[in-house]
This record gives C-alpha cells, sequence and structure tokens, in this order.
C-alpha cells in the first residue's frame, strides 16, 4: 500500500473552500512541548456561516442517490488506508498516543467509513398494516427514514480521528450536512477527515470544520436554530451544558464513566492481567471505557495481584513517536498533575500505592493501587489517566454489587468460565455494554455503543447513529372510496 506525502491545509473549511479565520490554534507535541501546528481559528460568524452553507448543501445531499454516498464514503475508506502512516504521525504528536495504537485507530477509522457506506444501502422503513383496525379500512401505509438536516459534531481529543469517524460517516451515509468542531488541542486531525472527503468527491457545503475555544464555538453551533441535531463525545458538566441549550434538537451524547471488570476465582487469571493492564493504560487510561475499577475473588486475590504488576512493569513509558512506546504523556501536564493528586490523596486517606504513579511534565508512570474505599476520588469518579484499583471481593454478588454502585454505565468486563455468572453480570449491570472475558475497552465499531445513567443518551455505531441522526415519516393513503 502506497504512502502519501498529502497534509490537509491548516485553516478552517466552509463551504467547500479553505478559509482563513480571526483567531488562530496553536497545538503542541504532548511529549517535547513545541508546537505542532498553528491553525486558522474561527469566532462565531464563521461557525454561523458554516451552518449556513452546511444548510444550503442539504437538498443536495439528500436527494443524492445512497450508491453515490457510499461511493463517496468507501473512498475516504481508502484514502484514509493510504495516508496511514502520516495520520498515525499526527495523532501521536497531538494527543500524545503511543504511534502503534494511533496506527491502530486509523485502521479502525478505515473500517468505520467502509461500514457506513455498507450501512447506507440498509436505510429502509416498513409497510404497515393500517386495517389491522376497523378505521384502517381501505388504508395502505408505510414509514420511512429522512435526514434530518444539519448535524453539528463535537468532537474529543483522544479519538480524535475515528470518534469524529463516528459522527461524520453515519451523517453523511443518512444524507445529512455537517459542521464538525474538532477538540481544540487536536484540531489538525480532524482537517484530515475533512480533507480526504474532498479528495473523495464530497459536494461543496456537506462538511464544515471550524477550529478554536469549545466554551465559545460550540456555544454558538448548540444554539443555532438551523442545526437539526448535535452529537457529543465529552465530559458530563459539558453534556448536561448541552442539553440545557440545545432546545428541541436531537442530542447524542457519549459520556464518562469508571469502567469495573470483575476477575472471578475461574477466570483465566494471566489472560485477564494482560487485558487489565493495557486497558487501564492504553492511551494513557484517556478513554472513558478504561479500566479503573478491579473487583477480584478473594481466593484469586494474591496471584491475579502479582501477574497483573507483571504486566504492568512491561509497560514502555515514553516518546509516543518510538514504536516500542507503550503508554506516552496525558494531553495537558495539568491532567497529570491531577490524576497523580488523586493518587497521593488516595494513599494519604488509607489506600497502598503497588507500584507507579510518578510523574515528569506530562508522563505518569502507571499506577496501581489497593486497599481503596468507595468515597475516594480514584475509584468514585472517573480517574481518566494511567491508574486502577483492586479491591478483594468474597462473593460474586458483592463483586457485582460494587461494580455497579456508580453514577456511571458505559461498559463493564467479567472474566469468567461460568455460565450462570455470565448471566448474572447481564442481569446485574446496568451499563450500556457488557464484555465477556475482555477488558471494557472492547469497541468493535458497529456495535451500538452508549452508556447508561449519567455516562450519556443514544447510541453509536453506524446503524445505530444512522437511526439517531434520521426521523421516521409515516406516509398514509386511502385506496378505496372515502366514508
Amino acid at each position: 500500500m502506497t504512502t502519501s506525502t498529502f497534509s490537509p491545509p491548516t485553516k478552517l473549511f466552509i463551504a467547500g473552500q479553505w478559509v482563513d479565520g480571526p483567531n488562530k490554534v496553536t497545538v503542541r507535541n504532548k511529549y517535547t512541548g513545541e508546537i505542532a501546528h498553528e491553525l486558522s481559528g474561527a469566532g462565531p460568524d464563521e461557525v454561523n456561516r458554516a451552518v449556513a452553507a452546511a444548510k444550503a448543501a442539504f437538498p443536495l445531499m439528500a436527494s443524492m442517490p445512497i450508491y453515490k454516498r457510499a461511493d463517496i464514503l468507501r473512498k475516504t475508506s481508502e484514502l484514509l488506508a493510504q495516508n496511514r502512516a502520516e495520520i498515525a504521525k499526527c495523532v501521536a504528536r497531538e494527543v500524545g498516543k503511543a504511534v502503534k495504537y494511533a496506527g491502530f485507530e486509523v485502521d479502525r477509522a478505515v473500517d468505520t467509513f467502509r461500514l457506513a457506506a455498507e450501512e447506507a444501502a440498509q436505510i429502509h422503513g416498513e409497510t404497515i398494516p393500517i386495517d389491522a383496525v376497523k378505521s384502517g379500512e381501505g388504508l395502505f401505509g408505510f414509514w420511512h427514514r429522512k435526514p434530518l438536516g444539519v448535524v453539528g459534531a463535537i468532537t474529543p481529543f483522544n479519538f480524535p480521528l475515528n470518534l469524529a469517524a463516528h459522527k461524520i460517516a453515519p451523517a453523511l451515509a443518512a444524507g445529512n450536512t455537517l459542521v464538525l468542531k474538532p477538540a481544540e488541542a487536536t484540531s489538525l486531525t480532524g482537517a484530515w477527515i475533512v480533507a480526504l472527503l474532498e479528495q473523495a468527491g464530497l459536494p461543496p457545503g456537506a462538511i464544515n470544520m471550524v477550529h478554536g475555544k469549545g466554551s465559545v464555538l460550540g456555544d454558538v453551533l448548540v444554539k443555532h436554530p438551523d442545526v437539526a441535531k448535535i452529537t457529543f463525545t465529552g465530559s458530563l458538566e459539558v453534556g448536561l451544558h448541552i442539553l440545557a441549550n440545545a432546545g428541541m434538537k436531537k442530542v447524542t451524547l457519549e459520556l464518562g464513566n469508571s469502567s469495573p471488570v470483575i476477575i472471578a476465582e475461574d477466570a483465566d487469571l494471566k489472560a485477564a492481567a494482560a487485558k487489565v493492564a493495557i486497558g487501564a493504560n492504553y492511551c494513557s487510561g484517556q478513554v472513558c471505557i478504561s479500566t479503573q475499577r478491579v473487583y477480584v475473588a478473594s481466593a484469586i486475590y494474591e496471584p491475579f495481584k502479582k501477574l497483573l504488576l507483571e504486566e504492568v512493569a512491561k509497560l514502555k513509558v515514553g516518546d509516543p513517536l518510538d514504536p516500542e512506546t507503550d503508554v506516552g504523556p496525558l494531553i495537558f501536564e495539568k491532567d497529570a498533575i491531577r490524576v497523580e493528586e488523586w493518587i497521593k490523596e488516595a494513599v494519604a486517606q488509607g489506600a497502598t500505592l503497588l507500584t507507579g504513579g510518578q510523574r515528569k511534565a506530562g508522563l505518569l508512570q502507571p499506577a496501581v493501587l489497593e486497599n481503596t474505599k468507595p468515597t475516594m476520588k480514584v475509584i468514585s469518579q472517573e480517574v481518566f489517566g494511567p491508574a486502577c484499583s483492586l479491591i478483594k471481593c468474597d462473593t460474586f454478588d458483592d463483586a457485582l454489587r460494587q461494580a455497579d454502585d456508580t453514577n456511571y454505565g458505559l461498559q463493564a468486563a467479567v472474566f469468567t468460565r461460568d455460565i450462570e455468572r455470565v448471566f448474572q453480570a447481564i442481569k446485574g449491570l446496568n451499563f450500556g455494554g457488557v464484555v465477556i472475558n475482555d477488558a471494557p475497552h472492547l469497541r468493535p465499531d458497529m456495535i451500538p455503543y452508549g452508556g447508561n445513567r449519567q455516562s450519556g443518551m443514544g447510541r453509536e455505531g453506524l446503524r445505530f447513529a444512522i437511526e439517531e441522526m434520521t426521523s421516521i415519516q409515516t406516509v398514509m393513503f386511502r385506496t378505496g372510496h372515502s366514508r
């Protein structure tokens, strides 16, 4: 497979044109601290222009034959694959994510656009047996799905490519148009998708992109009367703000979690330890389904702890552009400081730090704690950093109870060979996803993905996102004489 030397413009994209904005966005290399990119930044006027462009382009996208939409999405998938190496390096610099995992993110985005192309041809409705009721005699009906209009997509820093793809690809597959607001810290990665969609033949105005502060640009987008839907991935605080300001728009929110993992005494301990070590520290723990709370059966607690510490010790912390690195820096040094402080606070309150927790600038050594209490921040809140806690449980019922004792509900995991325990967990865990014999960060890109409780509302995953980005229209007409 060939590698392109293409690089996207460092500008805004409005109505099919790369344009300058009144502000400047500076993106730094998260490992070196050096400036990686400087991009044009938008203000409220540019957001309004972007929405107007998307609104003007909507009739063309809504009426475009499905095979043409699918061709554009498929071509974008191919272009992402061709530019894999350069995009992965961009993600590694902007996020601090280890380049080997950044490459996996590109691979997932390739799949996401390909799956969206396939799902575009599956959007359909059904006939309705209206004469099942007396008043329906002589009537024929059906329902079908219609695109909503302009979709505002606000994306996070941690998966700047694939989480943008999970909003853009289904929106276009359904015939919508978009305004993309990437995370300020990872602006150029967002530009990659837009530039490749342009190369793939997407009509002008079908996607527009604005760079800048979410607190300014996001508010304009959320409140804009011509935006039909907001799809957002990020914090609970911002999600609640969006809900309070979106009015009658449709809203999809992918928010936080404090992912629990249960290790039953019959589990494959070596496999579970390897999965937990990666699951807690992948992307420096900055994943909303990162392993955080590990509930371990008392009978196998000590051997599992030993295996986990061995696996964590294997992880290499350092330069994300080094192919051998497993854990890079957190997105900002202040975030590393916060996680370090939470760990120290837990230790001061009686927890034991088994390994890690040392910080150098934005790098934090992967931490494992034990003897924690449910009220500690490392248990009760989302750590969003490379740290997990081991909790000893005497019974499987107790592990389930503690795992479910949270305001969140995105994904949870259980390691066991016992099918009865599997179904007990499915019934007992109020989470959007339950993973068996793998870590909570497992997310194949076609699954219905989303959370319960304070972890969000709505579902992503191509087919399910398309449903969220369309409306159902019912059609009825009389086939016989009027009554």
